[in-house]
């Protein structure tokens, strides 16, 4: 696919690279409620130099997936470079570069959020890149620092030099994880010093109006969603909808958890998939309108029967009072609605 200088059309969502969710029951389930653009999982490259045949899988891309991109994580250069040739043989719209993950075993390693505070070591495994990937670059970055700019503007700076053709930033440090303040006037920074670069945006949406209040504040067009979308793929339809937006019914929301379900098991066969699913359905259920002694039955979840038998139960089991708490808050995330 070819959308010019930029990866991205004006207004674009994407699935940000979740690692441990954006396989490709994830992203089935997100394109069926309106995503266009998506990554696949985080990919680690030692684990991809080591062990490519267990970490294959994460490169599996659907004949219906009419665009995808690829992100890598590390920063050892003997298993960036042997990363990329591996990645060289699939097929991809974008090879993305993680310098943003916060979370302890990517940070141990020097790789990710870690990676992207020490810029001229960032700057030499993105090189690697530059200099070997087949595909369009792009990198995704953290604020390095709220009191200092400079910091991630020259992070951005170099990226740009070296070939990204869009960053992603996320608007809180390290630190902070996926919690606290966004700061929008630092991704806007970045935007407005780079405009021969796609800025995305990233952080804190999981609803129309934080969607309108990031774009607002950043000048930036593209939003990429991660947690936000976890649970809830009509979160695309939502943002893109804007006020004409109608939430599923709940019908409609049993249809897709079950669909996504199944193909997890048809991926990677029961046992395995139930195991894995069981963080999938928590985020399903999360804010829907059933108890907390029911949704922990999700946690003994191990055959595809229990499954089905659990999401007859479900239905059985949605609160009447639900209903009665969203007519009351219009404007509530992750909404159903009546017949």
């Amino acid at each position: 696919m070819k959308l010019g200088n930029f990866p991205y059309p004006e207004n674009a969502l994407i699935l940000a690279p979740l690692s441990g969710y954006t396989d490709l029951a994830y992203r089935h389930a997100a394109r069926r409620c309106g995503c266009r653009f998506a990554f696949t999982e985080m990919v680690d490259v030692a684990s991809l130099t080591y062990a490519r045949k267990r970490s294959e899988g994460m490169l599996r891309r659907g004949e219906d997936e009419d665009f995808l991109g690829v992100q890598l994580v590390g920063a050892d250069h003997e298993f960036i470079r042997r990363a990329v040739d591996v990645v060289n043989e699939y097929s991809f719209d974008l090879l993305d570069f993680n310098l943003g993950c916060p979370v302890p075993k990517v940070a141990k390693k020097g790789a990710g959020a870690e990676l992207g505070r020490h810029c001229d070591r960032a700057l030499a495994c993105f090189e690697i890149l530059a200099s070997r990937s087949r595909f369009p670059l792009s990198a995704k970055i953290r604020i390095v620092s709220e009191s200092e700019p400079e910091l991630t503007l020259e992070l951005a700076r170099g990226l740009a030099e070296l070939g990204a053709r869009a960053i992603t930033v996320h608007g809180r440090v390290k630190e902070a994880y996926y919690s606290g303040e966004v700061h929008f006037e630092l991704i806007r920074m970045v935007r407005e010093a780079l405009p021969e670069v796609q800025v995305v945006a990233n952080g804190g949406v999981t609803g129309l109006a934080k969607y309108e209040e990031i774009r607002s504040r950043t000048g930036c067009s593209a939003v990429m969603l991660a947690r936000g979308a976890m649970g809830n793929p009509w979160i695309f339809r939502e943002l893109r909808d804007g006020a004409g937006y109608l939430p599923p019914t709940l019908d409609e929301w049993f249809e897709v958890v079950h669909g996504h379900v199944r193909e997890m098991i048809a991926l990677y066969g029961e046992e395995s998939a139930m195991r894995m699913a069981r963080k999938i359905l928590h985020d399903y259920f999360k804010g829907r309108g059933f108890r907390s002694e029911f949704k922990a039955k999700i946690s003994f979840l191990n055959t595809a029967a229990q499954f089905e038998a659990f999401l007859c139960e479900a239905r059985r089991e949605h609160s009447e009072s639900y209903w009665r708490r969203v007519e009351n808050d219009p404007v509530c995330e992750r909404r159903l609605r009546r017949e």
